[in-house]
């Protein structure tokens, strides 16, 4: 057990999920006089196979954290003030009442911080509440986070694929370290290269460990399009394509045959700072794989500045070495079939005149907006009015771009409403404040798929312990919330077991199975025959290496290079002020995002925020590993320690998100942005940096 077995004696086993990230790995928790007393990783869980990350290990202190949001606050006169869910509701809809009778439903805005799998009740009740309301503005992660590699794959494979790398041969890691962020990952990988079973090739900045183990190519932050079309260029030139595939399943090669002539790796080293002949062995290693995976960072390239173009590259780098639907490359999970909660409107949210296919692919709408627009839509007031949010699941003060543009568009707002387990840096602005369940006080669905390994697999989440003081389940809340708004006919539920069976009825599984089966159920099998038995969804039936609905709408329908908006080479008077390059987001295995700060063991295992920085480039600066240092770029400045390590680009200096004491939100920049999508360029901004005195 990962908490000492003393104390669990005769403590009642319960298994479950754990969802601080959407790994959602399984644990067996052990309860005693109605407490969380130990907790160990499910050994009958596919993904995690007993093991639990640091966080998962954590989890007898989260749930029984002193400084938990325990009952409804309301702020007056700057301090909080208990009042009763009677009070905070009737607040709330009295308020959106007079704002959507004077402004419109779209004067709303809700923020989710989890649209995806790990929290599905979360998700489909806000988007819930959005539709019963009225309001388009539903803005969330999905605006920074993963969508854009959805539709990347939609847009060349007509249906999303996920990697399968504990099959594959080789592994190409694309601004991924999986030993910080999907360790059940990293350790088979560092087991299969141990035994000579696995040919891995690592893309990123960073030296990591799984780098030191591979060939190593260490970029230039923002040009992986340019060494995306080079090893296409590679692959083409070379004939190391797969002629079968491209010849039956795709649509455009001969475009992109021609397009990527002038990428060649002497012109990529230029450009990525890659020696050529490593660019043709990697490509070499990749292609001529019996198997081989393109792992990307969850973000890393859609930070890029390039988001879009840079995901569908990787799209195409698969496709044509013929890595699709094959055990050990890319293939499809099938998706459990559940009710949809959502309530179409007529209006578009905000973006989507702006970011017309980050909204709507092949005619199908996502149900929200960019959220990298709120805090201007706010602040200025065009296209018209945002007077209310409400966030859940979220922290957008610090961990949204430009953190002092997003305060002020919170701060100019007539209220702010955050329900939330801890007192967020969102939560010290907000008008009220209402106490969440954790995933540990109610009842839920896990799933693993999609960007975990895809496998078709469902557990019930049970409830493990009682919820301390009043806090409520999201679902709970929306419902609630909706009843004072005269909606309550759209929202019939009444417990958790009620909720539950409604999501599960599309699929044929029902509560009772999943309770019947402790350790979850395969509902399907992974899909290494779609392309016979579900095939590819575009116009033309077969992948698009030329995309012609990219070029409807203005945009190349073959990945071009372009430099990020800010870089030595794009904006050299700028590089000439801010020499460096920055990269943000980087992930901490102790934490996720901004969470469990407060966690004692979590802070001894990682107590402060370090920003790497190369020795040559240290010594520019005066810094020595362990000094403080000021990072700055054109939007602010941050104080922070230093780490000096040769792991790192020289000129590159990264740093890890969710720091209120070192946030690298006040570093970023909002207005750069992807031209198709509209997501931030968080990697390669310019920098500089000075020692602290």
């Amino acid at each position: 057990m990962t908490t000492a077995e003393s104390g669990t004696g005769d403590a009642q086993l319960i298994k479950s999920d754990c969802i601080l990230c959407v790994s959602g790995c399984g644990i067996d928790a052990f309860v005693k006089d109605g407490k969380l007393v130990g907790v160990r990783g499910m050994a009958e869980h596919p993904l995690n196979q007993g093991r639990l990350c640091p966080r998962g290990e954590n989890l007898v202190e989260y749930a029984n954290a002193p400084d938990r949001i325990k009952y409804p606050m309301k702020k007056e006169d700057g301090a909080w003030k208990r009042i009763s869910w009677d009070e905070a509701l009737d607040t709330i809809a009295a308020k959106l009442t007079g704002i959507k009778k004077e402004f419109g439903a779209h004067a709303l805005a809700i923020f989710c911080g989890s649209m995806a799998v790990e929290n599905i009740e979360l998700a489909a009740f806000t988007q819930r509440f959005k539709g019963a309301f009225g309001t388009p503005n539903l803005i969330s992660v999905e605006s920074i986070c993963f969508r854009i590699r959805v539709v990347a794959h939609l847009l060349t494979f007509g249906r999303f694929t996920s990697e399968d790398p504990l099959e594959s041969e080789c592994i190409l890691l694309w601004g991924n370290n999986p030993d910080d962020s999907r360790f059940m990952w990293a350790d088979h990988m560092h087991e299969a290269v141990a035994q000579d079973k696995l040919k891995l090739i690592v893309i990123d900045p960073k030296r990591t460990a799984l780098a030191k183990e591979g060939l190593h190519l260490q970029i230039r932050p923002g040009t992986d399009m340019a060494l995306g079309l080079a090893m296409m260029n590679v692959i083409i030139c070379e004939d190391l394509y797969d002629k079968d595939f491209v010849n039956e399943c795709t649509v455009g090669f001969d475009q992109l045959k021609e397009h990527v002539r002038q990428y060649t790796p002497e012109w990529a080293e230029q450009v990525t700072g890659i020696p050529a002949p490593d660019i043709r062995q990697a490509t070499r290693v990749f292609a001529s794989a019996n198997s081989a995976c393109i792992i990307p960072g969850t973000c890393s390239l859609a930070h890029s500045g390039n988001a879009l173009q840079a995901e569908r590259l990787l799209c195409m780098l698969q496709a044509i070495t013929g890595n699709m639907d094959i055990k050990g490359g890319w293939a499809m999970t099938p998706l459990v079939k559940l009710s949809d909660l959502r309530i179409p409107i007529d209006e578009d949210p905000i973006g989507a005149e702006e970011y017309p296919v980050f909204y709507k692919t092949w005619g199908k709408a996502v149900p929200y907006g960019q959220a990298m627009l709120f805090p201007d839509v706010v602040l200025t007031e065009k296209p018209y009015p945002i007077k209310a949010l409400i966030v859940t699941g979220g922290n957008p003060v610090l961990t949204m771009p430009e953190s002092n543009k997003v305060r002020q568009a919170i701060e100019k707002l007539d209220l702010v409403v955050v329900i939330n387990p801890f007192m967020t840096e969102t939560a010290e602005m907000a008008d009220i404040v209402l106490p969440a369940c954790t995933f540990l006080e109610k009842m839920g669905l896990g799933m693993v798929y999609g960007i975990n390994a895809g496998l078709p697999y469902l557990l019930l989440r049970k409830q493990v312990v009682e919820p301390p003081g009043e806090a409520w389940a999201d679902w709970k809340f929306w419902t609630e919330l909706a009843r004072r708004l005269g909606l309550g006919e759209y929202f019939p539920w009444n417990t958790d077991e009620e909720v539950i069976r409604h999501l599960l009825e599309p699929s044929g599984i029902t509560l009772e199975q999943l309770q019947e089966n402790p350790c979850g159920i395969f509902y399907d099998t992974r899909k290494y025959d779609a392309r016979t038995t579900f095939g590819f969804r575009t116009p033309s039936k077969k992948v698009e290496l030329y995309s012609q609905a990219l070029k409807d709408e203005g945009y190349d329908p073959i990945p071009t290079y372009r430099e990020p908006g800010q870089s030595p080479v794009s904006t050299p008077e700028l590089a000439r002020e801010y020499p460096l390059l920055l990269i943000t987001g980087a992930r901490m295995k102790e934490y996720t995002h901004s969470q469990l700060r407060s966690m004692t063991k979590m802070r001894r295992m990682a107590p402060e925020a370090l920003a790497e920085i190369h020795p040559v480039t240290a010594k520019d600066y005066d810094i020595i590993d362990g000094c403080m240092m000021y990072i700055e770029t054109r939007k602010g400045s941050i104080k922070i320690k230093a780490r000096v390590t040769d792991d790192i680009a020289p000129k590159c200096i990264t740093i890890p998100h969710g720091w209120a004491q070192a946030n690298a939100n006040v570093l970023t920049d909002l207005q750069e942005r992807d031209p198709v999508s509209g997501y931030p360029m968080l990697k390669g901004l310019l920098c500089r940096v000075r020692k602290a005195d």
